[in-house]
Order: structure tokens, then sequence, then C-alpha cells
């Protein structure tokens, strides 16, 4: 896959085209690369940061594995290398699919990062087929949005060194747009992000969240970070949508920054 090299797209916050906080290795089932090779092609792509990720749940029990393995990796001279791994969003408690013996810190991986996999449904995780089987039998736009949002809400606030991965994904897959979100959505979204110092990627694979969502997180004061979701190394750090999301959102942070015609006759 051909794309743009770490700092060369100018824009919204363009040093976080200088890292990639969502890599998959042979450690997931879906992935080809080593982690070897991702280090290599991190550090080959000019990267300042690297976060190692793979997926993981309630029963996985190769985790402490996977961060001595990281440990034992030669790091090329520039590059920081992070470790976390990936679990799904459960319901609309915020719940995550983590072992139960999980170690996040000192000692673990760096941090939990959040996928939503499946539609964080109120008595589960509700499948896209299942969802929009809801939506036609009555389940209102608005309340599944809210659902979402809430859990969302909820996952940040109950998850330390949390990083949301591809946050809005879920929604095309059951008919929705992130667009219907709206602005009050966003906003409490964002707003718990912060708080909770919750990290959130702008994520190349899928290309979410959108515009206004990055926009309403850089209000908030949220961490945003670039990945590229990548299961292959010669993927790690080329980005093509991330830049232009970032672009969009710096467009309308600019728009609603220009001021008004009767502020300008002040």
């Amino acid at each position: 896959m051909s794309g743009t090299k770490a700092g060369r797209v100018p824009g919204l916050l363009p040093d976080l085209l200088l890292g990639d906080f969502h890599v998959h290795s042979t450690f997931s089932d879906d992935a080809q690369s080593t982690l070897a090779e991702n280090i290599a092609a991190a550090s080959a792509a000019g990267l300042r940061t690297v976060r190692l990720t793979d997926h993981v749940r309630g029963a996985t029990t190769w985790v402490p594995e996977f961060v001595t393995a990281v440990a034992a990796e030669r790091i090329p001279a520039g590059l920081s290398v992070l470790t976390g791994v990936e679990a799904k969003l459960l319901d609309a408690t915020g719940a995550v699919d983590t072992p139960a013996d999980l170690v996040v810190g000192p000692g673990g991986v760096d941090a939990v990062v959040i996928g939503d996999h499946q539609f964080p449904g109120t008595d589960g995780p509700w499948s896209p087929r299942a969802t929009r089987e809801r939506l036609d039998a009555g389940l209102s736009d608005e309340d599944a949005l809210d659902l979402l949002i809430e859990a969302s809400i909820r996952a940040c606030e109950r998850t330390p060194h949390a990083q949301l991965a591809h946050w809005f994904s879920i929604l095309p897959k059951v008919g929705l747009d992130e667009a219907q979100l709206g602005d009050e959505r966003l906003l409490a979204w964002a707003q718990a992000a912060a708080a909770t110092g919750t990290i959130v990627e702008v994520n190349e694979k899928w290309g979410c969240p959108g515009p206004a969502a990055i926009a309403a997180l850089q209000d908030a004061g949220a961490r945003i970070v670039a990945s590229t979701d990548s299961h292959l190394a010669t993927d790690v750090g080329r980005y093509q949508r991330v830049p232009a999301l970032l672009g969009a959102a710096a467009a309308l942070v600019g728009a609603e920054r220009e001021p008004t015609e009767r502020e300008r006759a002040r």
C-alpha cells in the first residue's frame, strides 16, 4: 500500500503522522508480520512512536509472552515502542472483553485499545445484523446513537490507560451514519475522553472518526493519535486517509473560529 510518509502533510497536528498507535503482529491470528518486522518498518517510515497491539479476549493467556517478546526486541535509535492489547467493547455499561489477569502499566502492556467491533447493546454485544433487526423492529436511530455514546463514555470511565480504536466504525455496518451523531453527542464523548485521559486514534484502515468528531476532540483537549491498524508491516506508518481527515477537521475548526460580520465591524 502506498501512502504518505510521516510528517509530510501540513494541517491539523502534523506531528500525529510521526506515530502509528495501532499495529498488529502475528500474536493476532489475522496479521502477517512479526514484531521485529513491524519495528523495522516503523523505523523505515520515519516514525517516532509505534504501539504494537494485538487482539485479546477474556480467555487470552499469551499477554505476558507478548510483553516479554517486545521487551527482547532491538529498538532502533529514535523510535519509541509502546504496547497494547485490542479488546472489544461489550455492552452499554462500557465493559471491555479483556483477560481478568491483564496487567496494564509497569510489567504489563501500556494501553487497552478498545474496538467497537460490535454494537454495545443493553444485554451484551449486538452483531451488526442483530442491531439492524432491532432498528427495523422499532429501535429509533436516536436511541441507538444514545446507546453508543453512553457506552463509549462508560468505557472511557471504567478502563484506565484506554485508547479508542477506529471509533464509530460500527455505524455504517448497522446502517447509521456518523453525521447523525450531532454536536451534542460528540461534545459529551470528546469531553469524556479528555476527562479520563483516554487516547483516541484516527484510523487509516476504517477512515474514522470523521472530521466533526476530530474537531470535537481537539476542542475538548483530548489526546488524538494516528494509526494504520496495520496487519502487514509494509502498511506501518503509511497514511492516505488520516491526513485528509485531519485536514478536513482543521478546516472545520478554522470555520468555527472565523469572526462574524458583527465582530469584524467592531
